[in-house]
């Protein structure tokens, strides 16, 4: 596994673009697992990683999120130690940490040595994290795909639909306690595809975090809604957070709020 890992970043010349693909070939190992070990039929494929990994979103990710809509058969303890087991089985050294809380079950996995095996740090001590966090209790509404993967391995994901995922992102846009500047490339992303989000899944998921009625976000609103939230997002924040995860750093300059309410002024 060594060997191909070196193959799969050796073609890259900074040390940020060969760990940032070096992550997504582990993310995507980690996904072929999930397939292959039958959590696909619990778990579906969401956030800034789906985007990147099946439509070709110009950003990389740290981590990787699922919603669980099926809970017959499914143990989070079982989820976490066949990643444990498999990953170790391709010849990665890893140690899990797991966490539940409330409706969230999230577990970092740290590949140990891996970074300065393959001459990425000269510290045999920094590990590289990929943390996956799984939405227990995920919003009613949202809508399934399944699509299939072709990067080294080949596999099936289920995932939500671009509606879907939308309304995901403008939820996290907009309703996270914190400003995550990758979110705000996504929403450009979304916007510049003038889709419509799926407003069920939006409403579900702004009631269910807020925990008391709020105005529904519906077609003829969604632009007025749009431009209200944008007022209050600090985009040197934004453009600080996501410039290294960016393939085409000229694009960072493209996340300023002029940008975002033009293509605002675009939505119907």
């Amino acid at each position: 596994m060594i060997d191909l890992l070196k193959k799969e970043t050796a073609g890259f010349r900074s040390r940020e673009e060969k760990i940032n693909h070096l992550r997504e070939f582990l993310q995507v190992l980690i996904l072929k697992i999930c397939y292959d070990s039958g959590f696909m039929s619990n778990l579906v494929f969401t956030g800034g990683t789906a985007l990147r990994i099946l439509f070709d979103l110009h950003r990389f990710s740290e981590d990787l999120d699922f919603s669980l809509i099926h809970k017959e058969n499914y143990r989070f303890a079982d989820f976490s130690k066949t990643l444990k087991d498999r990953l170790l089985q391709y010849g990665l050294s890893v140690e899990t940490k797991e966490r539940i809380q409330a409706s969230m079950q999230r577990v970092d996995l740290k590949f140990k040595n891996i970074l300065y095996r393959l001459s990425l740090s000269s510290l045999r001590r920094e590990n590289l994290l990929i943390r996956i966090e799984i939405d227990a209790n995920p919003p009613a509404g949202g809508g399934t795909e399944i699509s299939l993967v072709n990067k080294t391995f080949i596999f099936q994901i289920v995932h939500f639909d671009i509606p879907s995922l939308f309304a995901t992102k403008i939820h996290a846009c907009f309703y996270r306690k914190y400003t995550k500047g990758r979110d705000f490339y996504d929403l450009l992303w979304y916007l510049t595809k003038k889709t419509e989000p799926n407003y069920k899944l939006l409403n579900n998921a702004i009631r269910q975090t807020e925990g008391k009625e709020t105005p529904m976000v519906h077609r003829d609103n969604f632009r007025i809604f749009i431009e209200k939230n944008l007022k209050n997002v600090n985009f040197t924040t934004v453009r600080k957070d996501v410039e290294r995860f960016i393939e085409d750093k000229n694009e960072v300059a493209l996340l300023n709020r002029e940008t975002f309410l033009h293509l605002a002024k675009n939505i119907s």
